[in-house]
């Protein structure tokens, strides 16, 4: 464990900087943050510095979207997810979309203005999705073919393919104005109608965000909110001199106490699980080698799927603060919960028997001249997968399975892992996650992260996406997974398997009152501030 306070320069250098900063702008202690009624209306939040966007607050380029979902606060959006990752409304009153799925038209509301006074219309709307279907850089829009505004409140979106779930799109995609967009400065002085303002971006150390006196909803309880970008060992001490309200931390600091603040969790769907080739070793056309002998075999897959004891990687990797994974979208809408197993280590070893894995004298089980090894991969640098690997090890080898532990980076990691089983971290507020993981792609009949196929699993995606009715399409989703015969749990195929979704910990101010939080998504970062408008001091 870390001792109270790590004196690392580089923290303290950061750590100093940033509170300098907030100096500037008002910040002092947290006994005089909350003396004032000017402070009890702010809130100052410690993120990563991953979690600052790189090309800036552009819905074109990653803002709201990519990897790490969050609502984009600046700019609204057609809809919204609430707190149970259902649909709801924002900017949209209502939607339809045709029975053949290739038209959705959107109706808008007609009090929405951006901040520079030109009202929101429609056809703002359909410039922003043309916008960002020929320039995103994170988000897939080859489904849309383009957007039309019909008049002032009605878009249409004319997609390319049927896609059921465009409402958790549209959830995602910041509207700009047509009037005011420029690509290469948007980013860094970006005009919206959301519940806030940037203010100031101070790059690499800040970012302060004003409450939109103009905006049409509910004023925000919280009129400034500063993000200060830290590293983890800087946000601790940040905490420490109380000059921040809340500062992401992570299970290593949950046995700490901090003057002042409680320690607060997060439910997420923030998994880590490995990917386990599901076909056997070969070489692909074009030359590269794929697959894993040991692994290719379906009752190994689930041995090890119920040879894995969760909670006791939980309690002592994760210092209690998480719940077990059994899927790649535990607690979600379209999830099936015929997913979760229950530990249980001699049924494992018992499949293992079965299926002619025998334990030899070195107490490693082998078939057919093939070992029961694996080379576990982990991201270097990346502390929580790599003891969840280790410990992953551990436990494989009381089932007589030896492991050996290797560290990669992303350049690699990707090629290595549709060999060798990689630990990956996903959990997203959208069902594509299952798609993108277990749907084959193009002409290799694979899926994308780690080779495996079932063109019934295929076939029960693709209807769910050509589904005319959103809530029928979960039900798709989860037949996916099992539907009684065939899938991708375990008594299917199990081509992956699902170890922890992680708490997402913060170390939150006496006194201040977090709004309920959705699940988070992967990613420590923007996802705790969705609804920072609705936060309060006590």
């Amino acid at each position: 464990m870390r001792s109270n306070v790590k004196r690392k320069p580089a923290a303290l250098l950061v750590c100093l900087l940033v509170l300098s900063l907030m100096a500037g702008c008002g910040g002092s202690s947290s006994e005089s943050r909350s003396n004032t009624s000017e402070n009890r209306s702010s809130v100052v939040i410690a993120m990563d510095p991953n979690s600052e966007p790189e090309a800036g607050f552009d819905p074109a380029f990653g803002w709201g979207a990519g990897e790490h979902v969050h609502e984009p606060l600046i700019q609204s959006t057609l809809t919204v997810t609430n707190t149970n990752l259902t649909i709801d409304y924002d900017l949209a009153t209502d939607y339809f979309v045709s029975e053949d799925g290739l038209l959705w038209t959107v109706h808008i509301r007609d009090d929405v203005k951006f901040t520079d006074g030109e009202p929101l219309t429609a056809r703002d709307v359909a410039f922003t999705y043309n916008t960002v279907k020929e320039s995103s850089s994170v988000n897939d829009f080859t489904m849309l073919d383009h957007a039309e505004a019909l008049d002032d409140t009605t878009v249409v979106f004319h997609m390319t393919r049927p896609f059921s779930i465009w409402p958790y799109t549209m959830a995602v995609v910041g509207i700009v104005p047509e009037h005011a967009y420029d690509s290469a400065s948007y980013g860094s002085n970006p005009i919206g109608s959301g519940r806030y303002i940037l203010k100031q971006w101070d790059k690499g150390q800040q970012v302060i965000l004003d409450a939109n006196p103009d905006y049409y909803g509910e004023q925000p309880n919280m009129q400034r909110v500063t993000i200060v970008f830290m590293e983890e060992d800087a946000a601790f001490l940040a905490a420490q001199a109380g000059e921040v309200d809340l500062a992401y931390t992570s299970a290593t600091y949950s046995d700490q106490t901090v003057e002042g603040y409680s320690l607060a969790a997060y439910e997420s769907v923030d998994n880590r699980g490995f990917n386990l080739p599901a076909v056997p070793e070969q070489t692909t056309e074009s030359g590269e080698t794929i697959g894993n002998d040991f692994t290719a075999d379906v009752q190994v897959r689930r041995a090890i799927n119920i040879g894995v004891d969760r909670q006791e990687m939980i309690d002592h990797v994760l210092n209690g603060y998480g719940s077990p994974a059994y899927s790649v979208c535990d607690q979600m809408p379209w999830y099936n919960s015929a997913s979760e197993v229950t530990y249980d280590p001699e049924k494992a070893k018992s499949l293992l028997d079965e299926a002619g894995w025998k334990t030899g004298e070195d107490g490693i089980r082998e078939k057919d001249g093939v070992k029961a090894e694996l080379n576990l991969l982990y991201t270097t640098g990346d502390s929580v997968r790599q003891a969840l690997a280790a410990d992953f090890a551990e436990q494989l080898k009381e089932l007589g399975i030896s492991c050996t532990l290797e560290g990669v980076g992303w350049d690699t990691a990707y090629d290595r892992a549709q060999s060798d089983p990689l630990i990956w971290g996903w959990g997203a507020h959208t069902p594509m996650e299952l798609y993108n993981i277990y749907h084959t792609i193009g002409d290799t009949g694979l899926a994308q992260y780690s080779p495996y196929s079932n063109s019934t699993v295929d076939a029960y995606m693709d209807q769910a996406l050509a589904s005319s009715d959103l809530e029928v399409s979960y039900d798709l989703w989860q037949k996916a997974q099992w539907d009684g015969t065939t899938g991708v749990i375990q008594d299917g195929d199990i081509p992956w398997v699902w170890l922890v979704n992680i708490d997402h910990l913060y170390w939150a101010a006496d006194g201040l009152q977090v709004a309920e939080q959705k699940i988070h998504p992967h990613g420590h970062g923007w996802s705790i501030v969705n609804n920072v408008d609705q936060w309060s001091w006590s």
